[in-house]
């Protein structure tokens, strides 16, 4: 089913929608969950949640997108439950994925202050389609997907050494962009 059939759907308040985004993004939206989380149940846990939320905002919101609307709800969901297991100090893996990132990107009340989150994601978005394909790819599915450096460096055909330092260099190219764009810490 096309994605504006399955928000027809939601508009018309029919469950089906649900079972429809489920099987039509389910994966996706796991793969999302578990690099973040890491544990299968929490990762499933987090994509009903988000699920559900989608049910919730759909309508009023009319996503252009289904498939990104779908992925930063997922995402949002799994980085707040990630934080709240955090808080009961059940694991630590992807406190070094928002660690790495910190250095380069503003802090949420910086960025309240200096711009919108929007303007921070437009030049992000900016930035990685100056980027060759390979490193805008790796970025994403470093930092969005939360894919682990050992896997990416596995596919790259290179040492985690090696795709560490491409990492550090990519951020910090990103840092000096956004404090070129006046968005700096």
């Amino acid at each position: 089913m096309d994605d504006e059939r399955i928000i027809e759907l939601y508009f018309e308040r029919d469950e089906q929608a649900v079972q429809e985004t489920s099987g039509k993004y389910g994966l996706y939206c796991m793969g999302i969950a578990f690099g973040v989380l890491g544990v299968p149940e929490d990762a499933e846990e987090c994509v009903n949640d988000a699920l559900h939320a989608a049910w919730q905002s759909i309508p009023p919101e009319r996503p252009a997108c289904l498939r990104a609307y779908l992925g930063r709800i997922v995402r949002n969901t799994a980085i707040s439950r990630y934080r709240a297991l955090r808080a009961k100090k059940r694991f630590d893996g992807t406190e070094v994925l928002l660690s790495e990132l910190a250095e380069c990107v503003p802090s949420r009340n910086d960025v309240e202050e200096i711009m919108e989150r929007k303007r921070l994601s437009e030049l992000i978005s900016a930035w990685l389609d100056t980027l060759p394909p390979a490193d805008s790819a790796l970025f994403v599915r470093r930092y969005w997907y939360g894919e682990g450096v050992s896997e990416l460096a596995q596919e790259c055909k290179c040492a985690p050494r090696a795709l560490t330092q491409r990492m550090l260099r990519l951020r910090r190219r990103l840092k000096t962009y956004l404090e070129s764009e006046g968005a700096s810490r």
